[in-house]
């Protein structure tokens, strides 16, 4: 796996996160959707990409009506750090607008690497609310939907999506899958 944040802003972002409650909690707003996805799917287990305070896996414990165990991982906390294994479902809110731009590639492929059925992305393509210790906004990367569907292609077949005002949502799944069809069936 190649490294998908670099050492100094990993810091910049424990910092961002120990510093206020409210960064890393947009997926609570998504989980009623992932919900859905999980049941939609059968999905037995779920990766939260990027989990920052865990709170989307907090949300979905109340909304499933099967177990589906939670993986969380976050490169920028140190408990939840460790390089995370490939799940049916893999779900990324509120992180790609974050990553260093000469790590995107690295991270999308980690992505590919861990997504084994389906994904659910999110990406705002606004400025963000918040700046970095350095100054910097903290989406690094601000490029409209249309830019982020070419990279996202590159890695994945992107199967459903919308945009809504300055953020948008893709429902994605491998290359190496069958249209139609995912890698559980197989």
């Amino acid at each position: 796996m190649s490294a998908t944040i670099s050492d100094e802003y990993r810091e910049l972002q424990l910092r961002l996160h120990r510093e206020r409650d409210d960064y890393g909690s947009a997926s609570r707003q998504w989980a009623g959707y992932v919900a859905q996805i999980i049941d939609q799917h059968k999905i037995t287990n779920l990766l939260d990409y990027g989990a920052g305070k865990q709170r989307l896996g907090q949300e979905l414990k109340g909304l499933l009506a099967g177990p589906v165990t939670i993986a969380a991982y976050d490169p920028a906390i140190p408990d939840i750090a460790a390089p995370p294994a490939p799940a049916d479902l893999v779900v990324c809110i509120d992180v790609l607008e974050h990553v260093e731009p000469d790590y995107l590639d690295a991270m999308l492929a980690d992505l590919a690497r861990v997504t084994r059925r389906v994904g659910f992305f999110t990406v705002t393509t606004a400025p963000a609310h918040k700046t970095l210790a350095d100054g910097r906004n903290a989406h690094l990367i601000q490029q409209p939907m249309a830019a982020w569907l070419d990279k996202l292609r590159r890695y994945f077949r992107v199967s459903g999506g919308k945009e809504t005002g300055d953020v948008f949502w893709v429902v994605v799944t491998p290359l190496d899958a069958p249209p139609d069809q995912d890698r559980s069936r197989a």
